[in-house]
């Protein structure tokens, strides 16, 4: 690979900071949860949901213009400052109020919305495509990695330890944050020293947002067939982020009625299955065809929420988990791999703009719903998982009907 020193920097950068920001989207609804304010987080998410919808739609077009590396190096700069900044004022005060919580959890989220499709993009943009494969199973695998250590670091951080000789004290929520801080400019250094060869050369846009925008619906306008498996093949990744961020820590205290610690621990069986598929979803699937590997991972998802439905086992919840992290990272990886295929670099970040768009659409609509105090009564959050399975079915069904048309060869274990 001819720039595989500056791929090994950018997923260093994104793995470092990956484990401090996933620490701190995990600790962030449990605070909430814990203060008894999940409600109103909810209520938040949806907010923040709906800001995110017109980012995300100007984020496609800085993608396409602009420099990615000004792009990462722009991000870590703010968002540090601003962790910074936050961090500075938990310790001065002893404490951090809601509002400014929930203002790390929507900065994080922005930045997720910028950060994603440039990092997807430019990766695109410096490997061959020979690497495809190799290369979003390896994205995978490093991602999922973070999460694990960010989910083991959750469960020992989040609630006080004793283990004779070692005791660990709970730590604050600002504490959590200057960790996070502390990451973005690690990450900002990395960045930095980093040097590429362009592998697909990119024509200089100009134009407004709109006209530049306006390229990339086009595209997919004419190319309908990658806007269905894009948009079909996003559903599981919509009902998992819900569900890991929004009704994973209400299920855990209402329906199984059991500690923060059980969703920390989850999270940690959710990556370690994620790194599995990361490593072998393309060879277990050498055989079959990109879109059929993606239903029968979907299907397989919907089976998960059944047993998360009708269980109220910690140990099934735990393996759920984890068979949750292998079916929405195995899709993921074919998932990236068939953009990559298809999706020409000039037009890639606002293809995955557009897609994030009617993904948050989805969200916003689900969050709503789940906003409502009927969900968060007793156990009556297991409703919230009936219609998220109905939603992955429906779009299983999608693929199911446009297979033909969406089929573009087999998976190769080779690369």
């Amino acid at each position: 690979m001819k720039n595989s020193s500056a791929i090994r920097l950018l997923l260093s950068a994104n793995f470092i900071s990956g484990i401090a920001q996933g620490l701190s989207m995990i600790s962030i609804p449990l605070y909430f949860n814990q203060i008894g304010m999940s409600n109103w987080y909810g209520i938040a998410y949806v907010i923040i949901t709906c800001i995110s919808l017109f980012w995300s739609t100007y984020t496609g077009t800085l993608v396409d213009r602009y420099n990615r590396k000004y792009i990462f190096i722009c991000l870590n700069v703010i968002c540090g400052s601003l962790l910074t900044g936050i961090t500075f004022t938990g310790y001065w005060q002893g404490y951090l109020p809601p509002y400014i919580v929930i203002a790390v959890f929507g900065m994080t989220f922005l930045n997720y919305n910028l950060h994603y499709p440039a990092f997807y993009a430019f990766m695109q943009e410096i490997t061959e495509p020979e690497y495809y494969n190799r290369t979003a199973s390896i994205i995978e695998v490093q991602s999922q990695l973070a999460s694990a250590l960010a989910g083991g670091v959750a469960a020992v951080l989040l609630e006080n330890r004793d283990w004779g000789w070692i005791q660990i004290q709970k730590w604050e929520i600002y504490e959590i944050f200057a960790l996070d801080a502390a990451t973005y400019f690690i990450a900002l250094l990395l960045i930095i020293f980093m040097k590429f060869q362009p592998i697909a050369i990119r024509q200089k846009e100009i134009g407004t947002t709109w006209q530049r925008l306006k390229i990339g619906l086009e595209y997919l306008v004419k190319e309908k067939s990658v806007f269905v498996f894009g948009m079909a093949s996003y559903a599981v990744f919509i009902v998992v982020l819900l569900f890991v961020f929004y009704l994973s820590p209400l299920y855990v205290s209402n329906h199984l009625e059991m500690s923060d610690a059980v969703f920390a621990q989850s999270e940690l069986y959710y990556a370690m299955g994620a790194i599995l598929a990361g490593l072998c979803i393309s060879w277990i699937f050498a055989r079959s065809t990109y879109v059929g590997a993606i239903i029968i991972l979907t299907l397989i998802t919907v089976i998960e929420f059944g047993l998360l439905t009708f269980s109220k086992s910690v140990y099934i919840y735990w393996l759920m988990s984890f068979l949750l992290g292998v079916t929405n990272a195995g899709i993921r990886v074919i998932r990236v791999s068939y953009l990559f295929k298809c999706i020409p670099n000039q037009v890639i970040g606002r293809a995955n703009s557009i897609f994030s768009v009617v993904g948050i659409l989805f969200r916003i609509l689900f969050g709503g719903i789940f906003a409502l105090p009927f969900f968060h009564e007793k156990n009556q959050v297991i409703w919230a998982l009936f219609i998220l399975t109905g939603f992955m079915l429906f779009a299983a069904l999608i693929l199911v009907v446009f297979y033909r048309q969406l089929s573009i060869g087999r998976l190769k274990s080779k690369e």
